[in-house]
Order: structure tokens, then C-alpha cells, then sequence
């Protein structure tokens, strides 16, 4: 969270007529005609324990002959008849493993692959994160709450943060005079929500194998918090002489502003403490979701002490573990506000990043510090709002898939698909659609995600090597992105040298937010040789795209001339990754 909300929702309802694209949108995507309702597989649970049952599902099932075939990274592990809409696989018991699933008619050079689908077995969410939201809470029945938790399964979303849920920041569940939780209560923003359906979506994500996580500031108290028991001495001030409280200001519709306390003061601590003993008494949450406004300024406590803000997260992440260790705890890093002080805990599930940096090189450096400051035992995930001055109408499907394409490659994930595709920060804001070739594209890049997690997020290190087109037909350079430019992203992975290429021969700019929605459709660029720096004997290179083929790998015919091999690369459009396996 970062702007004044009432800023934000000026921004997030209003049309940006500087930005807005002639799209000949006429409304939002019709849920019941998407893609995502009609993916031709599915699988009934987010993430697997190793050795459990997985149930395979098949809509628009046509008896013939057709085949399943299971693999892991470039090894085909099995392959059997399919005889039916519906079928099961035991996972293997090795943890922490992505496989890709593919259902194919035919052989040989007549192959044909129907439907592919990203499998994560894990005995740990934190190992692989897939964060997804979900931010609007009406009456709503048990079909309409599972629907939306289904779609969030099909993309492999195997936790959610439940953003605006709360009654009151200082006192996020409501109560009656008898102590009893409210079934109906007004939220920040003055919308009626319902406890019924907090409910509800609690047990779907844990049907389907997803963490439910709720979301709260780390210093919120409004304007009743005095009546509530939130005492003058645990704020935090603008001056010495405490006469100025920091307060985040907010305006209609929102029922009060957000006045800052300090997040060191073990009174507070304790009084929300308490508060959450009552959100875990009341709903079967697995953690919590802290929240932060980045840097305040100079600030200063009841007696008159400079507090700097970042070093009190430490103290407040460690008290809330410490009342509940068998909870998860995420917190936001507005900008980097606060990463070294948060991440450097060893509390925290993954790191979070609130992203405000508008390049995509900067993506790079905020997972390069969280590896830092984790020493490599936490991923990364961006919370990174795509077209954010576009207003409404759809969001521009180029600018999300490059955007989404760099993150993974470079091990982050992306928090944005929840009952729609983030734009702003104000979760609530659903002005924008997903058409429909979006909403194909982005089931295919969280099963590639999935499916080959062990290469883009499980360990290795960042490396350059010289990667560069023999014949000039295209211009490749080494990390950091360019306009008119293949970019390479480069790890090594003990026995593997995997090698990222991502298209930006096309792009209009170097910033992943793609704010206006102008990034233009990469044109497809296809047969090309590449010449790349090896440092031994070269086993095997193959290939995979989440572009191409479904996201299923081939092997690429290769030569090696000492540290050099090259080989030909069939055709690039977004993101392709080379991974060379070393003997």
C-alpha cells in the first residue's frame, strides 16, 4: 500500500483519457465463455504431498486414442493409453519436484499435444510460492465461492491473502457486546461484508490444498481506537512533543483515516496480539499478511525518541511468531522499505514485494537482496500492478506476458490473479479485464512456472556467459534489458547452464509496469542460430517455451568447438529457455 487510498480510488475508477487505447472493449470478459472455464485439463489440488493421489480431469473429453504422458524437466517419466475424462497418477516421493503433464493423440511426426498442465509436489508452500488474492467479501453461496477458488487452482495459486477482510485495522474481527463475531460488518471502505463468506473461502483454499492468509497493517489504528483500548503513549508522531500523530489520510467512502502506532511497542504487540488470537479463535486461518506504507519520514515516539520505522518490523514480525509459531507470516516491502529488516528474521514465509520501481532491471536487484539478505532460503514475490494508468477497458496482454515472463525467469513470482487481474494496489479495483487471449496465455505460464520450478526457482546462481547470433540475424545481449534487443538472463545450476531469451526486439520501453498499456506484440522471430559459452562437455540441450507447443520441451541438435556450442533455435516469441546439460 503505498498511495492514500482516496487518491487511489480516484485513480483506480477513473478513465485515464491521457492512456486509454481504442480497444473496442464494450464490457468485461463473460466468466461463463473464458478460456479458463474451458481448459481442456485439471487437476483437483493446488500443491501435492509427495506420494499423494492426483485426479486428472478432462473437459470436452473425445473417446479416441489418446495418450498421457508425465514428465520431469526433460525426462519422460511415463507414458500409458488414456481411457477416460478422468484418471489418477501417484506422486513420486521426491519433495519439492514440478512435473508437466501432457495428454497427446498420435506418434512420431503425427504427435499432437492436446493439453498440458503444470504438477507441484511439495510439502511446503514457502519452497515455491504462487500467491494469489482475493479482496471482495458479499453474500455469496458455496458454488460462487468455490467457482472463483477453482479458477485460482487451476493456476496453481497455493496461497491467498485475503486484502480488506477486517472490520477495523486495530480490531480487524468485529464483535457484538457479547464478545460473539458479527456476521455482517462494514469494511475500511464502508462495503458490507459478510463472515459467512470468509468462511467459505477459507475452507475452499484449504480444499484445494492453499494456504488462507489474512491482511492487516503492522500500525494501524482509526479514529475510534481510543474507545477500543489503543492507548496516546503506543503512537507515533511528527514531532517531539507528540502533538501530531502520523496519519495516512483517507476521505469518503473509507470510515476513517489510518492514524500510525509503533510497531516496536510490546503494549501494542500484546493488544494485537490478542486481536489475532481472536481472528484464529473465530476462523481457521493459516497466517497473517503485515502490511506497511513504505518510508514515513522522520517520526518520533510519545517521549520524544527519533524512531527510524524499518527497524521496529523486526521486533513486530518476531513478537507475532512468537504468539503463534505454527503461523505463517508475510510481509510487504513497499519499494524496499524495510526488505533487509524483514527478510533478515527468518520468520517470513517468502519475501514480498510491493514493487513502485519502474524497470524491469530492478526486478533483478530486489531478488538479488532478498537472496542477500535470506542468504538464498526465501523466494520472492512482486506485488506489481500491470497498466496502471490504463484505467479500464482490457489490460494490454504484451506488457502482462513479458512482464510475467521476466519475473519467472529470474525465480520471482507474480502476485496478480485473484477474482481479477490486479491493476493498482486497491485489490478491490476490477475495472480491467483479461480478453481471452490473455486468459489462455496466463494458464500456460503459471503451469510452465509450475512445471519447471527446479530450474527457474530452486537454487543456482546468476552468471553471464557470451550468448550471440553468429549471422547477425538478431542483436543478443547479456542482462540488462534493451529496446531492439534479444536479453538474456543466465544461471548456473550445478550440472545445467540455463540460458533465458526474452524478446525485446519490439518493446516500446524497459519498464515492466508497462503503464499506459503500449507495449507492442512481439513479431515472432523464427529459425536463428545461436553460438554460447560452455565450460565442459556438453551432454544434451533442449528447449521449452510457454509460448510454443504448450510449454513441452525438445531437444535441439547442437556442435561443441571447445567452450562454444551452437545450435538453432526454432522460434522465439516472448520467453524461451535453453537449458544445457553438462555430462
Amino acid at each position: 500500500m503505498r498511495l492514500t487510498t482516496s487518491i487511489i480510488m480516484a485513480l483506480t475508477y477513473l478513465l485515464c483519457l491521457s492512456c486509454q487505447k481504442e480497444r473496442g472493449y464494450t464490457g468485461f470478459v463473460d466468466p461463463s465463455d473464458s478460456p479458463m472455464e474451458n481448459m481442456v485439463i485439471s487437476i483437483d489440488k493446488a500443491v501435492y504431498a509427495p506420494g499423494e493421489t492426483i485426479t486428472f480431469s478432462l473437459k470436452n473429453y473425445a473417446a479416441s486414442t489418446m495418450h498421457v504422458r508425465y514428465r520431469h524437466l526433460g525426462e519422460i517419466l511415463a507414458t500409458s493409453p488414456l481411457n477416460g475424462s478422468k484418471w489418477t497418477w501417484q506422486a513420486p516421493e521426491k519433495d519439492f519436484t514440478g512435473y508437466l503433464v501432457e495428454v497427446f493423440a498420435g506418434s512420431g511426426d503425427e504427435e499432437q499435444v492436446l493439453a498440458t498442465i503444470g504438477v507441484d509436489v511439495s510439502s511446503d508452500w514457502s519452497k515455491f510460492p504462487r500467491y494469489g488474492f482475493l479482496s471482495t467479501y458479499q453474500k455469496m453461496s458455496e458454488s460462487a465461492t468455490d467457482n472463483v477458488i477453482r479458477k485460482l487452482n487451476r493456476l496453481h495459486i497455493n496461497g491467498v491473502q485475503f486484502q480488506d477482510w477486517h472490520y477495523k485495522h486495530h480490531f480487524p474481527l468485529a464483535l457484538d457486546e457479547d464478545g460473539k463475531p458479527m456476521e455482517t460488518y462494514l469494511d475500511i471502505a464502508s462495503r458490507t461484508s459478510h463472515l459467512s463468506t470468509v468462511r467459505k473461502y477459507i475452507a475452499d483454499c484449504h480444499k484445494y490444498g492453499m494456504k488462507a492468509i489474512f491482511y492487516n497493517l503492522c500500525f494501524g489504528a482509526l479514529d475510534d481506537s481510543a474507545t477500543d483500548g489503543v492507548k496516546e503513549q503506543w503512537h507515533l508522531y511528527l514531532d517531539k512533543q507528540a502533538e501530531e500523530k502520523d496519519v495516512h489520510e483517507l476521505g469518503e467512502p473509507f470510515k476513517s483515516s489510518i492514524y500510525i502506532v509503533n510497531p516496536a511497542n510490546p503494549h501494542w504487540q500484546n493488544f494485537i496480539g490478542d486481536r489475532n488470537d481472536e481472528i484464529y479463535s473465530a476462523l481457521d486461518f493459516d497466517g497473517y499478511q503485515i502490511d506497511q506504507l513504505g518510508d514515513r519520514g522522520t517520526l518520533y515516539d510519545y517521549d520524544g525518541n527519533q524512531v527510524y520505522l524499518a527497524a521496529t518490523y523486526s521486533s513486530f514480525i518476531n513478537a507475532m511468531k512468537l504468539r503463534h509459531p505454527e503461523k505463517e507470516l508475510i510481509m510487504n516491502s513497499v519499494s524496499g522499505y524495510g526488505a533487509s529488516e524483514i527478510v533478515s528474521t527468518g520468520n517470513v514465509t517468502f519475501a514480498y514485494n510491493e514493487v513502485w520501481e519502474n524497470g524491469f532491471a530492478d526486478l533483478k536487484r530486489i531478488i538479488e537482496d532478498n537472496d542477500r539478505y535470506s542468504d538464498g532460503a526465501v523466494r520472492t514475490v512482486f506485488a506489481a500492478y500491470m497498466n496502471y494508468d490504463v484505467g479500464s477497458g482490457y489490460f494490454n496482454t504484451p506488457g502482462v506476458l513479458l512482464a510475467d515472463a521476466v519475473m519467472f525467469a529470474l525465480g520471482g513470482s507474480h502476485l496478480e490473479m485473484g477474482e481479477h487481474m490486479l491493476t493498482t494496489e486497491y485489490f478491490p479495483n476490477n475495472n480491467m479485464a483479461m480478453d481471452k487471449e490473455l486468459e489462455s496465455a496466463i494458464v500456460v505460464y503459471y503451469d510452465f512456472m509450475t512445471a519447471y520450478q527446479n530450474i527457474l526457482r530452486d537454487g543456482g546462481s546468476f552468471n553471464e556467459i557470451s550468448v550471440s547470433a553468429p549471422d547477425k540475424s538478431v542483436s543478443i545481449k547479456s542482462w540488462e534489458p534493451a529496446t531492439g534487443q534479444i536479453v538474456t538472463i543466465c544461471k548456473r545450476q550445478e550440472a545445467r547452464q540455463i540460458i533465458h531469451l526474452l524478446n525485446f526486439t519490439d518493446a516500446d520501453s524497459v519498464s515492466w509496469k508497462d503503464s499506459c498499456g503500449t507495449m507492442p506484440e512481439p513479431d515472432m522471430i523464427e529459425p536463428f542460430e545461436i553460438e554460447a559459452e560452455v565450460d565442459g562437455p556438453v551432454n544434451k540441450v533442449w528447449i521449452a517455451s510457454p509460448d510454443r507447443n504448450l510449454g513441452v520441451p525438445s531437444s535441439l541438435a547442437f556442435t561443441q568447438d571447445g567452450n562454444n556450442i551452437r545450435t538453432t533455435i526454432p522460434a522465439l516469441k516472448y520467453w524461451n529457455m535453453i537449458v544445457i546439460e553438462y555430462n
